[in-house]
């Protein structure tokens, strides 16, 4: 912590401090990375051929074989799984596998079968496959083996590399109060952190690696799957019918990203908004790649699309209310929103109207495609979410014009709209039209906590990383100001929060659940991004030359060699 006299760490910091009265004509956005990449090189990006469709089926249906008469109880059958998890094609035999975990589960922990296992390994990762699960099995009893009369870990598994590295991963998988796991984490991410690979097999080694710089929880999944299928092919022990068929999906998934990356890059390119809107961040292609890491199944294509097109609508609105509009625009603009009509565009300035109409022309694609199955609810839900976050805009607006630092309970009450978590949820579940039930569509607009938690994850995160640099009013201002704290206290106080943010959205995830584990998994994933992009300090959205550029180029660009 930097030292300072008490005075100057702990007097009050005024609006003014944080050098955001003169913000909103000062910030200037690095151009558009990928610009019309998409477009120049469509004919390079061709869609799967018949013959290449039906070899992915001939695979799919040998895993399928593999998966149904491995054994359920043994270690190739909790590997197997493992591996088609993380692999990305999990989503090809989710009933196999609920199956699988199912007879697992009644097998080992039901009340007459406490069957106990000497392998670190193999306990470790059954928990966490079976907590992914949602299976509720108790931390405690699973691991008491391996802990000794003072309640740690026995020294005698350090030996077991793999097996540390299991239970790292399943540490990750903790609910608040579970001791047990708090000290496997401890355990484990201190062993890892100081093994020696020189010896280890290269597959192992880059596990430990990447799961040191994120666990597998906290893993963007179509990210995860791509580097995993290079960890997987290293391993002496991968299967090759799934390697195989692993390798030709994600090609097969690509193509499909592909057409959908021309065609969003089409729709942004008519908007015109480089020169009609020249000061806002133009992101079409990152928020294609925020919109993959929510559904990057190939049945989910207009939830892609919609949420796709909602994000960068409204990433233009979000520069519009923190970078340029004046507070009587913004005030226009607000009032035009809660309408929710046509009429309302003339109302507003020329440069707003470009926007205004966008934002309702997209809601209205999504209300058609809704309209044709007969349903109108999801649309009412997804457009009352985004009035919600525009008014949050409009509050966050004010402080700044008002030179006003609110109290913390203040600015997460607004942070809970502003960071769009609802808005978002809505929009893409939107997408999945009547797959999605009015009564799903109730639970998340009731704040549960599996939402609540995405909040600090995604806020608090995004403030860290932005503090000191970004001219505008933050959770690290609101906390110094009100508990007259420095920085780094701010700072540990929010990886706290954030610790028991990823505690309860575990939590959430186990059975028995609000809805179902479709949606839930939304939130999930969604978490994970906000990880992905603000949690190795910096921002990868606004700054997306560097990393966030890599992520794209790695998924959409990059095939995997068959």
């Amino acid at each position: 912590m930097e030292s300072h006299p008490p005075s100057a760490a702990r007097s009050p910091i005024s609006a003014k401090d944080v050098h955001f009265e003169n913000v909103r004509r000062s910030v200037t956005y690095h151009p558009s990375v990928w610009d019309d990449y998409f477009l120049v090189h469509a004919s390079n990006f061709t869609e799967s051929s018949t013959s290449e469709v039906g070899e992915l089926q001939k695979w799919k249906e040998e895993v399928r074989k593999l998966l149904v008469t491995t054994p359920d109880n043994s270690i190739h059958k909790i590997e197997l799984i493992d591996a088609i998890q993380r692999l990305g094609v999990a989503y090809h035999f989710e009933d196999e596998i609920e199956i699988s975990l199912k007879s697992i589960y009644d097998t080992n922990y039901s009340e007459c079968n406490g069957k106990e296992d000497n392998d670190l390994h193999m306990v470790a990762l059954r928990f966490r496959l079976l907590r992914q699960q949602g299976y509720n099995l108790s931390s405690a009893d699973v691991f008491n083996k391996f802990i000794d009369h003072e309640r740690k870990f026995k020294k005698s598994s350090i030996n077991n590399v793999q097996g540390i590295l299991s239970l790292y991963e399943a540490a990750h998988m903790g609910i608040q109060g579970e001791e047990t796991l708090d000290e496997a984490l401890e355990f484990s991410s201190s062993h890892l952190n100081s093994m020696n690979q020189i010896h280890m097999s290269k597959s192992l080694a880059t596990q430990i690696n990447e799961a040191l710089k994120t666990p597998i929880r906290k893993t963007y999944v179509r990210l995860g799957a791509k580097k995993f299928l290079t960890i997987y092919q290293d391993d002496d022990s991968h299967n090759e019918v799934l390697l195989k068929f692993a390798k030709l999906d994600f090609n097969y998934v690509q193509k499909i990203h592909q057409k959908e990356l021309i065609d969003v890059t089409r729709w942004w390119k008519t908007l015109d908004f480089k020169n009609k809107l020249p000061f806002v961040r133009d992101r079409v292609v990152e928020n294609f790649f925020w919109a993959v890491s929510d559904y990057f199944e190939p049945q989910y294509h207009l939830s892609r699309i919609f949420l796709t097109k909602v994000i960068t609508v409204i990433t233009v609105i979000d520069d519009i209310y923190d970078v340029y509009g004046s507070i009587n625009d913004l005030e226009l603009f607000t009032n035009a929103i809660e309408r929710w009509d046509y009429d309302s565009f003339n109302n507003l300035p020329t440069y707003m109207r470009h926007i205004y109409k966008a934002l309702l022309d997209v809601y209205t694609e999504i209300e058609d495609e809704n309209l044709k199955l007969g349903i109108s609810y999801p649309i009412r839900y997804a457009k009352e979410e985004m009035k919600e976050m525009i008014s949050a805009y409009y509050e966050e607006a004010k402080w700044s014009y008002n030179n006003y630092i609110p109290t913390m309970k203040e600015y997460m009450n607004v942070a809970f709209r502003a960071v769009g978590s609802t808005m978002l949820f809505t929009a893409s579940l939107a997408g999945m039209r009547n797959l999605v039930s009015k009564e799903e569509f109730d639970w998340v607009v009731s704040k549960p906590s599996m939402i609540l938690a995405t909040v600090p994850i995604g806020r608090l995160m995004n403030d860290m990383t932005g503090h000191g640099f970004e001219q505008k009013i933050s959770a690290v201002d609101c906390y110094m100001n009100e508990n007259g704290a420095s920085k780094e206290e701010a700072f540990a106080e929010f990886k706290k929060q954030i610790k028991k943010a990823w505690k309860d959205i575990n939590q959430e995830c186990l059975q028995p659940t609000a809805v179902r584990g479709t949606i839930l998994v939304r939130a999930l994933n969604f978490a994970r991004l906000m990880e992905l992009t603000y949690g190795h300090g910096e921002d990868a959205y606004t700054n997306s030359k560097n990393k966030t550029k890599g992520y794209i180029q790695y998924l959409f660009v990059e095939p995997v060699s068959v």
